[in-house]
């Protein structure tokens, strides 16, 4: 502490950084690590695991079809009205609070207060030890959007008479193909992401568990994180910058099928690219990643000190990190911060990452624009990110199933790896059901009736009833053709 505190007050009589903002010394030069130029002089480390599976072709004609028909209007004063239209073919979709269907169902969303939102009606079901909370907090399991009560019809109606003109109206109307996704497939990869201050190692329970499973994994460190370099200008460190960083580690390694898992501030560059290639993003995964609300960074922020000052601070920063992002605080925890290189970013790195989140475009609209199936995990004693926002989240995704793991926190995937994984597991090969044609009506029920009526009488007459067994036999051998003569005489 004294050591960092001599530190920055040297660099702040001398008007010079003491941070070294250059990629972090590693030793780790094991096959599977790549270090991909994104831009000239801007190299980023990635680690790609490819593993040694026999290669199994997909099955065809497996798979469920969502139909996404979606009309997205937004007022002036500030109200976002969602309306489904048309069938959705899954049946986890069409299931209401009320335990009914509904084909055509609405959310109406105050962009104003999200408290007052309503909880996400459906999910689908997992093994593993989790929740689904409400809104009121109790635990529910369920997937679809809410449906006004009776009740609310006449209230609904005069709120549509008060509306005014609409701002912008957004229409969706898509038709998307879901499927299982099994590590022996080899068009499937795997998007690891992290936040502010981690690294790619943070990643290392899933990276190990998913590529022992077959699949192909990806995660690569941001730019001033892990061993990635670190650039020593503010405008290296914006969202759109990293975005595109992102963008170009996707096209390099994405396949035809390819799910997004991301952390935190990691959860936007995920929706950036679900919105960017629809056709290319399979599923998503969002862990801790806030609500659907457009990035903008904070003015009364202690990040807005001066470097020197937060470089002062940083024992304090890592202890509030350690004591927010983990539910619980020992020796364990502050060890695996240590081993996998989370919160070591230099003090300048760290206040151009918070000060450059300005990401306007992220609103409501555009991620209820999504036809991505989404799942949301969240630590139930997360201090960075009230389960209020993701419980929005999944409100106002079109497929967001929404999982609350009671002994987690911020860093939920560090945590409780297993319970993690098999969330991940099970969402990756989960498909929804596909829905059976309706039943056709035989033609032949009346005729089979009539005859079913016409052995009724012949048994109930006795003088028909030999003739009828006679019919019978005959149908079966050609022994009976001369009794069935005489009784037709």
């Amino acid at each position: 502490m004294l050591t960092n505190f001599m530190e920055g007050l040297l660099c702040c009589l001398t008007s010079k950084s003491s941070n070294v903002v250059v990629p972090v010394e590693t030793s780790e030069l094991a096959d599977g690590y790549e270090f991909v130029e994104v831009k000239p002089g801007r190299i980023l480390r990635v680690r790609h695991i490819i593993p040694d599976r026999q290669v199994v072709e997909e099955p065809t004609g497996q798979g469920g079809s969502i139909s996404c028909k979606r009309k997205i209007t937004v007022y002036r004063n500030g109200q976002l009205f969602i309306e489904n239209l048309g069938d959705r073919a899954s049946a986890e979709q069409k299931n209401c609070q009320n335990g009914e269907t509904d084909l055509n169902s609405t959310v109406e969303v105050e962009l104003t207060d999200c408290g007052n939102s309503s909880p996400p009606a459906s999910i689908p079901e997992a093994r593993s030890k989790s929740v689904t909370a409400g809104t009121d907090g109790s635990a529910e399991t369920g997937v679809g959007r809410e449906v006004p009560a009776a009740g609310q019809t006449g209230q609904s109606q005069q709120l549509r008479k008060r509306r005014r003109k609409p701002k912008r109206t957004v229409v969706i109307d898509c038709e998307r193909k879901i499927s299982a996704c099994k590590g022996t497939h080899a068009d499937v990869a795997l998007f690891f992401i992290h936040g502010v201050g981690g690294s790619l190692d943070i990643w290392g329970s899933q990276l190990d568990y998913f590529s022992k499973l077959g699949y192909e994994v990806i995660t690569p460190d941001l730019a001033g994180h892990g061993a990635s370099s670190a650039p020593k200008i503010v405008a290296a460190y914006t969202f759109y910058a990293l975005a595109e960083d992102m963008r170009l580690i996707f096209k390099r390694y994405a396949r035809k099928r390819n799910i997004l898992i991301g952390h935190s501030y990691g959860v936007s560059f995920c929706t950036f690219l679900a919105h960017e290639y629809p056709e290319q993003v399979h599923k998503m995964v969002m862990i801790n990643g806030g609500g659907p609300t457009a990035l903008e960074p904070s003015l009364c922020s202690i990040f807005n000190l001066p470097t020197c000052v937060l470089h002062c601070l940083s024992p304090l920063l890592a202890w509030c990190f350690l004591k927010a992002g983990f539910a619980r605080q020992g020796a364990k925890e502050k060890q695996l911060l240590k081993d996998n290189n989370a919160f070591n970013v230099s003090s300048f790195v760290l206040r151009a990452m918070m000060s450059g989140q300005y990401w306007p475009e992220g609103d409501e609209v555009y991620h209820a624009e999504l036809t991505v199936p989404i799942l949301l995990v969240h630590g139930m004693h997360d201090k960075f990110v009230p389960i209020e926002e993701d419980q929005r989240m999944a409100e106002i995704l079109l497929m967001g199933f929404l999982k609350v793991l009671e002994e987690g926190s911020h860093m939920v995937m560090m945590e409780c790896p297993e319970a993690v994984n098999t969330l991940l597991h099970e969402f990756i090969l989960w498909e929804p059901a596909t829905p059976q044609p309706p039943k056709k009506e035989s033609k032949t029920r009346p005729e089979t009736a009539k005859v079913q009526s016409d052995n009724t009488k012949a048994t109930s007459d006795p003088s028909q009833a030999r003739p009828a067994t006679a019919r019978q036999t005959s149908s079966n051998g050609n022994t009976a053709e001369k009794p069935d003569s005489k009784a037709k005489k």
